[in-house]
């Protein structure tokens, strides 16, 4: 890998136009850190949450906002190996990074559930909000990237029969004054790929234990399947992903069936 200088040096240089602006126009557009925040910066070992943290940090240094991060990366019982190429892509990095363990691969495994990954993201979940607390946080940064904002969109239709999608920030039901932001909700994934290879970085691809010996959950099927067909409608549509994106922020209420809010359903007939 570069030096960490180099690194730095291209989020704001070589990809200014792909990533550093993009993560700019997500902040200013969505308001996802004000003056005098403290972010709790969530690190996974992947490629999207280090550049997200390597991005925070360079907010802190050249932006005009004063705030506080806080850099933390949640064991929920990774192999060795995992655990150490984390440590050591943040010593590489210059990342202050804090990894506080947990328990939930044991108790997963213990449960032998068939939604052994929804249960585990909402364990993961339930214990990074308690650590934000424990931090005195008012905001977690979590990695996603505008690929998964587009097939989250997707699968919702397809397999759950609603339109939702990911959104840029949301405050939590069960957490009052803590709230979730994606300051990467513009970066495309290929982008993150490119700034990964150009910068000889490896970081982690799946460090999931249920997953370590090539078993497939199902919910990961079916995004890799919405990936592909991605793929495919590019090929005639290159805006294929924008304008799905854009469909969501441009929702005609008068040509809908029924909207839900708060758990309540509307139907068209109300007001016709």
């Amino acid at each position: 890998m570069l030096e960490v200088k180099e690194i730095e040096r291209s989020i704001i240089k070589k990809y200014r136009k792909t990533i550093w602006t993009k993560f700019i126009k997500a902040l200013n557009e969505y308001e996802l850190i004000k003056e005098n925040d403290k972010v709790m910066v969530c690190i996974s070992g992947g490629k999207d949450s280090f550049l997200l943290a390597k991005c925070i940090q360079e907010l802190q240094r050249h932006g005009k906002i004063h705030f506080e991060a806080h850099y933390v990366s949640m064991d929920p019982g990774y192999n060795e190996y995992n655990r150490e190429l984390i440590i050591k892509n943040a010593q590489n990095l210059n990342i202050p990074l804090e990894i506080f363990k947990t328990d939930i691969y044991d108790v997963v495994h213990t449960l032998n559930s068939k939604s052994s990954c929804y249960l585990c993201a909402r364990m993961r979940r339930g214990h990074l909000y308690n650590k934000a607390q424990e931090l005195g946080c008012n905001k977690i940064a979590l990695g996603h990237h505008f690929n998964d904002v587009i097939e989250t969109t997707l699968l919702s239709m397809f397999y759950s029969s609603e339109i939702k999608t990911m959104m840029p920030k949301l405050h939590s039901d069960n957490f009052p004054g803590l709230e979730l932001i994606r300051p990467l909700y513009f970066v495309k994934e290929e982008d993150i790929i490119a700034w990964k290879k150009s910068n000889n970085l490896e970081f982690l691809n799946c460090a999931c234990r249920f997953t370590e010996n090539c078993s497939i959950d199902n919910s990961t099927s079916k995004r890799k399947e919405i990936k592909e067909l991605i793929k495919t409608l590019k090929k005639t549509n290159p805006d294929i992903e924008y304008n799905i994106y854009k469909a969501l922020d441009n929702v005609n209420l008068n040509c809908v069936l029924g909207t839900k809010k708060d758990g309540e359903y509307h139907s068209f007939l109300e007001k016709y």
